[in-house]
C-alpha cells in the first residue's frame, strides 16, 4: 500500500470517527421523541458513546507503537460500523447504550493511531494534519446531513444501520487492500520530521500545556458539537420545523468551517504553536459569549464564528507533539492528550443533560464553553515563543 493511498484511508478514518460520533446528537432528538422522554433523558442514554470513547484511547495508542499499526484501522471500520448497526438493531436501552459504548470503543482506535501514522508519514506535519483534520471535520457535516434526511424518510434507526454497513465495507476494503506501506513498517524515526531542539524544561513546559489545553478545549468543543443540533432546534424556531431542517443548518454550520484548519496548518509550520493558539482562543472566547446570548437567525452566523474557530485550532497540539516528541512513542502521547480531552468530553454530555433538566439552558452552557476557551489562550503563554518548522 502506497503513502498516498495509506493517507487516503487514514482520511476516511477521520470522516468516520467523526460521522459516528454526531449521529447519536442529532438522532437523539427523534430517538426521544419515539420514546417519549425529555432531551435530557434523552441525551443520558449516549453517556457510553463517549465514556468508552476516552476509556479506550490509551490502549489503543500502546498498540499503536506496534509493528502493523494499520491493521487497527481495519478493525476501526469493522468495529464501528458492527457497533452502529447494533444500535440500529436494539430494541431497548441496554442494547442501545450497549450499542452507543461499543462505538465509542472502535472510535477511540483512531486519534492516538491514525494521527500519528499521519506525522509519521508527512514531511510537514502542520499542513498533513490539518488535511487529515477537515476530514474529520466534513465526517460531522456529513453525519448532520443525513443523519436528519434517514431519520425522517426512513426512522431513526437507518441513521446508524446505513453509515454502518459502508463503514463495514471500506474496513473489508482496506484488509484486502494488499501491500504494507513500508514507511510505516520501518521504524518511526526514518520517515519523521526533526525534532525542535529544546531544554528539557522547555520540553516539559510544552508537553503540559498539550495537556491543559486537552482538558479545557475538549469542555468546549465536545459541548459545542454536541449541542449544536439541539441549540438550533430552540432558538431557530419556525426556521427550522423539523428535524431535516435542523440538521440542515447544521450541517450548513459544519461544512463551511470544515476547511479552517488548512491556513492553520500553514501558520503552525512557519510560526510556531504560541501565537496561533493564543489568537484563536481569545476570539474564540468572544464567539462563545456571543453564541450564548444570540437567538433567531442571528444564531447561525455566530454559531458558524463559533465553530470555525473551535475547528481552526484542532491541530495545534498535534503539530506541538509532532514536533517535540519523539515518534517512537508518538501514539501513546496522543493517547494521553485524547485520554484527557476525551474523558473530560465523556463528562459533557451528562453534565449538559443535567443542567438542561435543572433549566439552565445553553445560554449558562455557552458561558462555561467561553470560560474553557480563556483558560486554553492563557495556556498559551508560556509556550515558547517561537519554533518555525525545520527541515
Amino acid at each position: 500500500m502506497k503513502t498516498r493511498h495509506q493517507l487516503a484511508y487514514l482520511d476516511a478514518a477521520h470522516f468516520c470517527c467523526h460521522y459516528f460520533l454526531l449521529v447519536f446528537p442529532i438522532a437523539v432528538i427523534a430517538i426521544g421523541e419515539s420514546r417519549a422522554l425529555a432531551y435530557g433523558e434523552a441525551l443520558a442514554l449516549g453517556t457510553p458513546l463517549y465514556v468508552f470513547f476516552a476509556i479506550g484511547t490509551l490502549p489503543a495508542g500502546w498498540l499503536g507503537d506496534r509493528p502493523h499499526s494499520e491493521d487497527l484501522i481495519s478493525l476501526f471500520f469493522v468495529g464501528c460500523g458492527g457497533a452502529s448497526m447494533l444500535v440500529g438493531f436494539a430494541r431497548d436501552d441496554f442494547w442501545l447504550m450497549t450499542g452507543l459504548g461499543a462505538l465509542g470503543l472502535f472510535a477511540a482506535i483512531y486519534h492516538p493511531v491514525g494521527l500519528s501514522m499521519v506525522t509519521r508519514l508527512a514531511s510537514r506535519p502542520g499542513r498533513a494534519l490539518a488535511v487529515n483534520g477537515v476530514f474529520g471535520n466534513l465526517g460531522l457535516a456529513g453525519a448532520s446531513l443525513s443523519t436528519g434526511l434517514l431519520a425522517d424518510t426512513f426512522g431513526w434507526r437507518s441513521a446508524f444501520l446505513v453509515p454502518g454497513a459502508v463503514a463495514i465495507g471500506i474496513g473489508v476494503a482496506h484488509l484486502l487492500s494488499g501491500r504494507r506501506t513500508t514507511a510505516i513498517a520501518a521504524p518511526p524515526e526514518a520517515s519523521a520530521p526533526p525534532a525542535i531542539d529544546l531544554s528539557r524544561p522547555a520540553q516539559f513546559r510544552v508537553f503540559a500545556v498539550v495537556l491543559f489545553a486537552a482538558l479545557f478545549s475538549g469542555i468546549a468543543f465536545n459541548g459545542v458539537t454536541i449541542s449544536l443540533p439541539k441549540l438550533f432546534d430552540e432558538r431557530l424556531g419556525a426556521l427550522a420545523p423539523s428535524l431535516s431542517g435542523v440538521s440542515g443548518y447544521t450541517t450548513f454550520v459544519f461544512a463551511l468551517a470544515a476547511f479552517a484548519q488548512l491556513p492553520i496548518g500553514r501558520l503552525l509550520d512557519r510560526l510556531g504553536g504560541r501565537s496561533v493558539m493564543l489568537a484563536l482562543f481569545v476570539i474564540a472566547a468572544g464567539a462563545l459569549a456571543g453564541t450564548s446570548q444570540a437567538s433567531g437567525w442571528l444564531v447561525v452566523p455566530s454559531a458558524l464564528a463559533t465553530v470555525t474557530l473551535l475547528f481552526a485550532s484542532i491541530p495545534i497540539t498535534g503539530w506541538l507533539l509532532s514536533r517535540y516528541v519523539a515518534a517512537s512513542w508518538r501514539s501513546r502521547a496522543f493517547a494521553v492528550e485524547y485520554v484527557l480531552a476525551l474523558g473530560v468530553g465523556s463528562l459533557v454530555v451528562p453534565m449538559m443533560a443535567a443542567l438542561h433538566q435543572a433549566g439552565y439552558g445553553f445560554n449558562r452552557q455557552y458561558l462555561l464553553f467561553m470560560l474553557s476557551a480563556i483558560a486554553v489562550a492563557a495556556g498559551a503563554l508560556i509556550l515558547p515563543r517561537s519554533s518555525p518548522f525545520r527541515g
